[in-house]
């Protein structure tokens, strides 16, 4: 018997609400908070009333409601970054264009319950069909937004470690895979509900242990890399305004070392990373920023990776050089993925309507390559900041022979806000990925050292001066995300895309003819 329409405003606020808290709960899974069970619990309090108005009338439209206010809510509170100095238009427009692709899981949700409710199959399409809508979000438009995928918020949890299978979309799948099976539980199906569960988390528990990867461990060659973080003079968009000064802080933090090497302080470096943007002033064009990087790779006697803005004949560019102390700037990196509406600016002219920020975007222009550099004797794979959300961007550089990885970035025009946590954590995550330690130069913070299990071996604060140095295991291990690359991803998106449109087909023409 179909239920009673759900009419009544407090119906209607109860399961509203308990979307958002849904939405917060996956929220809270990101970094700095790092509750990682959170968003399973969230995904799973989403099933229960996702199920509980399946049966009723204009369950489509409900479903696609819950669904799309518990993505909004996730993603006003996982974004605020992005306004920080441009205003609340940006930080919302952006919550809002991402919690659109919540409308389309929805309504695949929709015609997934009406085809299977009940059944165990949806133990594995609703998890697919999840993944099948995060790739369109990755991938589309303007390269897609790879910022906020479900894996980012799995840090320090067992389900993390599926990352090394098969990548962020293993981990989304192993999530709403738990999220579902919780849901079952709350309706008593116990054994139905219990063993996605446990296989999942017991499963990512034994995965370092049985992974022949691991067995490397300390029996691994070191390079003994440093991290130079040299602050920025003031926050804001116009810090760049500073360009010299901003320059002169790396040279100068550099030339700190070299005097703490010299005396015995500091063990003497094999290679140095300055982060993104270290200078704004392009050192091919400019012959007092090129004799400043100069003596400093002269001083401390190692290449350093320095993050510079330069151009050529196709226009600006993001690049990372290897600057020798002898030899000076040799091979470089110039940034594939760029960030758009910060590094380029879609649709300037239409959008220069809504915001006289829109002038302040950039103009660079893509690069091209494996995001590989050769430095210090050893082949360094290189994620310059946005670039890490991207699963090219280390994967390419493994196939090319990366031992260990280099993440320069700037997140001077973010202030004190989560975006830096958030970019550390994917970092972290990356490094469980590929088995790679990853070293994080971070113009203002936050800078790390990453350990290849994903733990932070030291790290600076957020806008303050910082040296960091250690010992990095340089590795040729290939784990099995490396080796199998997208194929995984692939077949889950196939499959989700496949359930969604055969439970589609099967079940337009059954609806209730009121309904339609």
């Amino acid at each position: 018997m179909t239920r009673p329409a759900l009419r009544t405003p407090v119906r209607v606020l109860v399961l509203t609400l308990t979307a958002v808290l849904a939405g917060v709960a996956q929220f809270a899974a990101y970094q700095p908070t790092g509750l990682w069970w959170a968003a399973p619990l969230g995904l799973g309090v989403l099933f229960v009333i996702v199920d509980r108005v399946a049966a009723r009338p204009r369950a489509t439209r409900w479903i696609l409601w819950l669904t799309w206010i518990q993505g909004l809510t996730c993603y006003l509170f996982l974004l605020p970054w992005v306004g920080k100095y441009v205003g609340a238009i940006a930080w919302i427009g952006l919550s809002v264009l991402e919690s659109l692709y919540c409308l389309l899981f929805g309504a695949g949700l929709a015609w997934l319950w009406r085809r299977w409710r009940g059944s165990p199959l949806l133990l594995v399409v609703v998890p697919a069909w999840y993944v099948a809508v995060e790739w369109i979000r990755v991938n589309w438009p303007f390269g897609g937004f790879g910022w906020a995928r479900l894996a980012w918020g799995q840090l320090g949890g067992p389900l993390a470690q599926w990352i090394s299978i098969a990548g962020p979309a293993l981990v989304a799948f192993m999530v709403v895979l738990c999220g579902y099976a919780l849901s079952l539980l709350v309706r008593r199906r116990w054994i139905s509900g219990a063993t996605p569960v446990a296989l999942a988390v017991v499963g990512g528990l034994l995965i370092p242990v049985v992974s022949p990867v691991w067995s490397v461990g300390d029996d691994s060659p070191t390079l003994n890399v440093a991290a130079v973080q040299g602050n920025v003079p003031r926050l804001g968009l116009d810090f760049n305004a500073q360009r010299e000064a901003v320059l002169d802080n790396h040279v100068q933090a550099t030339l700190t070392l070299a005097d703490e090497v010299r005396s015995g302080v500091r063990e003497q470096p094999d290679l140095v990373v300055w982060p993104e943007n270290a200078s704004d002033v392009d050192p091919y064009r400019n012959q007092d920023a090129y004799d400043k990087i100069q003596d400093a790779a002269a001083q401390i006697g190692a290449p350093i990776l320095v993050g510079a803005v330069t151009s050529d004949e196709v226009g600006s560019r993001n690049a990372i050089i290897v600057w020798d102390p002898q030899d000076g700037p040799g091979q470089q990196h110039v940034k594939k993925y760029l960030q758009p509406f910060g590094e380029y600016m879609p649709m300037r002219d239409f959008l220069r309507i809504f915001s006289s920020y829109v002038d302040m975007a950039g103009d660079f222009k893509p690069g091209t390559g494996n995001n590989t550099v050769d430095a210090a004797g050893t082949t360094v794979g290189v994620a310059t900041c946005y670039e890490v959300s991207f699963d090219e961007a280390y994967r390419d550089a493994v196939r090319h022979g990366a031992t260990l990885f280099a993440s320069p970035t700037n997140n001077a025009t973010f202030g004190f806000t989560d975006m830096t946590y958030q970019q550390l954590a994917i970092n972290r995550m990356r490094a469980i990925e590929y088995d790679r330690a990853v070293v994080v130069a971070a113009t203002s913070g936050v800078s790390a050292i990453i350990n290849p299990d994903g733990s932070v071996d030291q790290r600076t604060e957020i806008f303050r001066e910082g040296l960091l140095q250690a010992d990095i295991p340089v590795r040729d291990t290939r784990t099995m995300s490396a080796r199998v690359g997208p194929v995984v991803e692939w077949i889950l998106v196939g499959l989700g895309f496949l359930a969604a449109g055969y439970a589609f087909i099967r079940t337009r023409d059954r609806r209730p003819h009121r309904e339609r």
